[in-house]
C-alpha cells in the first residue's frame, strides 16, 4: 500500500503544479488595472481526482484483468469488424456513405454544414500529410507552409489576374508541389529529427515572407475579398458582378437563399476529398506506393533493392505538397480572406496530429481523426479554453493505451497453406 500511495501522492503534487497557473489562476481587466483572480475549486478537484485514481489504480486493475479473463471464458471472441464482408459488399457500404455525405447538407443546419466543410479541409490535409509522414515516413513539420502558398496563389491570382477558382485549383496545386520539389532537393538528404527542424523552418519562412512582402501579399493585412467559386461559370450570388449577367437562382428561378453557397462549398470539399482519396488509395497500390512503404521501413534495404530513396522521397514530398495547395485554394474561397496568421505552425501541428491520432498510413483512420479534431471543438465550445489542454491530454493518452491510431493500417499479407 505504501508505493500506491507514494504514487498518489507524487501524481497529486504534479498535478498541482500543473493546474495552478492554468486553472487557479485568471487575470482580468478590471478599467485599467489588471486583476488576479484564484480559482481553487476546479484545481482541488484536479488534484483529488488524480490522487484517488492513483491510488485506486493498482486494484482497479486487478478488477480488469479478473473481468477479461472471466469474460475469455465465457464468451466466444467476437469477430473482426469487415472480416466477412466481401469486396462487392464493402464497396456498396462506401457507396451507402457517400450517399448519405451527398443528401445530408440539404437536411442539416447551416452552422453544421459550414464546419463539415471545415472538417473536410482537414481531411484533404491530412490524407496529403499521410503520404509524406505515413507511407514515406518523412517527418514534416512544415507542411502548412505548401497550405499557404495554395491559398495565396489563389488569392493573388484572383486580385491582380481576375482568374477563377476552378483555373486557380490546378495552378494551385501545381505551384505547391513544385515548391515542394525544389524543397526537397536540398531537404530530403537529411533524415529523422534533421529533417523535422529544417522543413519546421521552412514553414517559419514561408509564414515570414507572407507578413512581410506588404506589397505583394498585403503583409498582416493579408488578401480580402476573394470570390466564391462558381457554377460553371454561373455565379452563386444575390446579383451578378457584370451587368446583365445571371446568377444561379434566377437560372433556376430560385429565391435567392445564403444557405445555397454553404451547401455548395461543402459539395465542392467534399469532391476534393473524393479526388484525394481515389488518388492515394491508387497511388499505394502502384510500385511508388511500395517505394514509399519500403523506403519507410528500411532505406538501406531500399538502396539493396535498387531504388533511389532521393527520388522515392521527392515523389511523396511533392504529391502531398499538392494536395495541402489545393486545400489550400479552396480554403482561401471559402474564407473570402487569407492573412498570415491564419497559417502558424498550430496548423501543422495539427494536422500531423490528425495523421497520428487516425493511424499513420491508414486512410480511414486519417478520415476519422480529421472529424473528430474539427467538429468536437466545435460541439464544445463552452471549453474553448481549455481546447489545447484537451487536446494534448488526448495525445498523451493515445500514446499509452493505442499508439498504433484509431484505425491502424492494415498491411496486405499472404497466408500459405500448412
Amino acid at each position: 500500500m505504501a508505493a500506491p500511495f507514494k504514487n498518489a501522492v507524487l501524481a497529486a503534487i504534479l498535478t498541482a503544479i500543473l493546474t495552478i497557473p492554468l486553472l487557479g489562476l485568471q487575470l482580468q481587466l478590471n478599467g485599467y488595472l489588471v486583476v488576479l483572480h484564484t480559482h481553487w475549486r476546479p484545481v482541488i478537484i484536479a488534484v483529488a481526482a488524480v490522487f484517488l485514481f492513483q491510488l485506486c489504480k493498482p486494484m482497479l486493475a486487478r478488477a480488469s484483468q479478473e473481468i477479461r479473463t472471466a469474460a475469455a471464458a465465457k464468451l466466444p471472441p467476437l469477430p473482426k469488424l469487415g472480416a466477412n464482408l466481401t469486396a462487392i459488399q464493402q464497396r456498396n457500404a462506401l457507396r451507402l456513405l457517400l450517399l448519405i455525405g451527398l443528401v445530408w447538407p440539404f437536411f442539416g443546419s447551416r452552422g453544421a454544414v459550414d464546419v463539415m466543410t471545415l472538417a473536410l479541409i482537414y481531411v484533404v490535409l491530412g490524407l496529403g500529410l499521410n503520404i509524406v509522414v505515413g507511407f514515406a515516413g518523412l517527418l514534416d513539420l512544415g507542411y502548412v507552409a505548401f497550405y499557404a502558398f495554395g491559398a495565396y496563389t489563389y488569392a493573388l491570382l484572383n486580385q491582380y489576374f481576375g482568374l477563377s477558382f476552378w483555373v486557380c485549383l490546378p495552378l494551385a496545386a501545381a505551384g505547391a508541389a513544385c515548391l515542394g520539389f525544389l524543397l526537397g532537393f536540398p531537404v530530403l538528404r537529411l533524415r529523422g529529427d534533421y529533417l523535422a527542424i529544417v522543413t519546421l523552418g521552412f514553414g517559419e519562412i514561408i509564414r515570414l515572407l507572407l507578413n512581410n512582402l506588404t506589397d505583394l501579399t498585403g503583409g498582416p493585412d493579408g488578401v480580402s475579398s476573394i470570390p466564391k467559386p462558381s457554377v460553371f461559370g454561373i455565379e452563386m450570388a444575390r446579383h451578378a458582378s457584370v451587368e446583365g449577367g445571371v446568377t444561379f437562382h434566377q437560372l433556376l428561378g430560385l429565391d435567392y437563399q445564403g444557405g445555397h453557397m454553404v451547401i455548395f462549398l461543402y459539395l465542392v470539399a467534399l469532391m476534393l476529398v473524393l479526388f484525394t482519396y481515389f488518388v492515394t488509395s491508387r497511388l499505394i497500390r502502384m510500385p511508388m506506393g511500395r517505394a514509399w512503404e519500403a523506403l519507410r521501413d528500411d532505406e538501406i534495404a531500399c538502396r539493396s533493392l535498387g531504388i533511389n530513396p532521393t527520388k522515392v522521397k521527392l515523389s511523396a514530398f511533392t504529391l502531398g505538397a499538392a494536395f495541402a495547395g489545393m486545400a489550400g485554394s479552396f480554403f482561401a474561397a471559402r474564407q473570402g480572406l487569407v492573412t498570415p496568421e491564419s497559417f502558424t505552425f498550430i496548423e501543422s501541428a495539427m494536422i500531423l496530429a490528425i495523421v497520428v491520432l487516425g493511424g499513420m498510413g491508414s486512410q480511414a483512420g486519417v478520415i476519422l481523426a480529421a472529424l473528430v479534431l474539427t467538429v468536437l471543438p466545435e460541439i464544445a465550445r463552452s471549453f474553448a479554453e481549455y481546447r489545447m489542454l484537451f487536446f494534448g491530454l488526448v495525445m498523451v493518452l493515445m500514446m499509452m493505451w493505442r499508439p498504433q491510431g484509431l484505425i491502424p493500417a492494415r498491411r496486405p499479407h499472404v497466408v500459405l497453406p500448412q
